[in-house]
């Protein structure tokens, strides 16, 4: 496989992990009997995977010099 590619597919498990743990938090909230604690560090983990996100984004998108 070509760098590319494999950036690209690395960047659609991060986008779906990001959408996962989206999904576990708000599921948290609903219930109502989440845990502060928890909730606070799978929203730092979903902070980090956006990090990484935008680090992959800059990477497979060309710089185009206007």
């Amino acid at each position: 496989m070509e760098q590319l590619e494999v950036l690209r597919i690395e960047l659609g498990v991060l986008r779906q992990e990001h959408r996962d743990l989206d999904d576990a938090i708000r599921a948290l909230e609903d219930t109502g009997t989440a845990d502060m604690l928890t909730v606070k560090r799978l929203k730092k983990q979903k902070l980090a995977l956006k990090d990484r996100i935008s680090v992959l984004e800059d990477r497979t998108t060309p710089d185009i010099i206007a």
